[in-house]
């Protein structure tokens, strides 16, 4: 188990060549960069373009990658009806699709008869895959990084089954 750094994250996405997929499967997430913005949001007086800022490094990130020819996906498995805070996710994701992400949602009950990896993670050029483990609170734990074979391929059967069968986040209504 490691910690990755923000300069870990950028590294890994300059070094990616054709594709980066992420996998979400939580409910909640406890991140400390975003609590002042769910406050904010939560009280009525969510401010986009201050969400916006905050996320600059990673938006910038992902433009910078993207321009590349990378492809960035991102599926969200999630619960129905959805939590407060996939709702305020939800109302940040155009941040990300602007930024060059393709977003799809899932809702839980449509993955019962798919094989699913117990975590989060992200696949890089389909040759590296960095799980996240979080708490059962949701706040950030551990990350895990490997080159195995086996965690390989499930975890792309996994993503392009998901994507296969979620919905675009333009034609998603959170339920």
């Amino acid at each position: 188990m490691e910690e990755l750094t923000r300069d870990d994250w950028i590294a890994m996405f300059r070094d990616t060549q054709d594709a980066a997929v992420h996998l979400e499967l939580r409910d909640v997430y406890s991140v400390p960069e975003e609590e002042q913005q769910i406050i904010q949001w939560r009280a009525g007086e969510y401010d986009p373009a201050s969400d916006e800022r905050d996320r600059e490094w990673w938006l910038d990130l992902m433009r910078e990658t993207t321009s590349r020819g990378v492809r960035v996906r991102r599926a969200r498995i999630v619960s129905e009806p959805v939590t407060e805070y996939i709702r305020y996710e939800y109302a940040g994701t155009p941040f990300n699709i602007r930024a060059g992400e393709e977003v799809r949602w899932l809702p839980r009950r449509q993955a019962s008869r798919l094989t699913l990896p117990g975590n989060d993670f992200w696949l890089f050029d389909k040759s590296m895959v960095v799980f996240n483990h979080f708490t059962g609170d949701g706040e950030w734990a551990s990350t895990e990084t490997t080159r195995d074979s086996d965690a390989i391929s499930l975890c792309l059967a996994a993503f392009e089954a998901v994507w296969a069968v979620g919905i675009p986040h333009g034609e998603y209504k959170p339920g």
